[in-house]
């Protein structure tokens, strides 16, 4: 058999979420994929090993997801095959201003996080905003959905019309589940 290596970084900060207590998440990991984790905790470099390309990809998907900011019980969620891993770059709309930089972040995450939390539950998606970046984990439709709110809030879209399109959205969502075919709606 052919083992496959892969070697990526995660915050320094984001490698005790990564073992988990005792090891335990990354025990979870590595049980789940079937793969070695190692951890070098003083320069935040993860090596992957297994014989399974796709447990691999899926492995380095929830590392990534962990290293994002999210919760592992929610990073695990990307071991599922209907689930997705997005990343959005805020400097892709702030250039190289910190000030712009956490004035977007901040326009994201809301007044004590309430514009991030509707985003979430009208987009049936989990968002993390970290570092220079924000992340959404979810299936691939609310996905999508979740991403173009967060550009259209990024590119100073106001909060009111994002979320208008957040709710049109999510009934479309339950009408295509609920008949079960792909309709055009308006």
């Amino acid at each position: 058999m052919t083992e496959f290596i892969y070697e990526l970084r995660i915050p320094k900060d984001r490698i005790a979420v990564l073992i988990g207590k005792q090891g335990k998440v990354k025990s979870e990991i590595e049980a789940e994929t079937k793969t070695k984790i190692k951890v070098d905790s003083k320069e935040g470099d993860v090596f992957l090993t297994g014989e399974d390309a796709l447990g691999l990809y899926n492995t380095r998907e929830v590392i990534k997801a962990i290293g994002r900011g999210f919760n592992p019980d929610i990073a695990l969620l990307l071991m599922k095959p209907d689930y997705c891993f997005e990343v959005i770059d805020v400097t892709d709309y702030s250039g190289k201003s910190k000030e712009t930089m956490l004035r977007l972040k901040g326009r994201v995450i809301g007044r004590e996080g309430k514009s991030r939390k509707l985003i979430e539950e009208l987009a049936e998606s989990y968002v993390s905003v970290y570092g220079k970046t924000i992340s959404i984990i979810g299936s691939p439709e609310s996905t999508a959905i979740a991403r173009q709110a967060i550009e259209s809030l990024l590119r100073g879209s106001t909060h009111a019309n994002v979320f208008k399109f957040l709710e049109r959205k999510r009934r479309e969502l339950k009408r295509i589940r609920i008949f079960g075919e792909d309709i055009e709606l308006k």
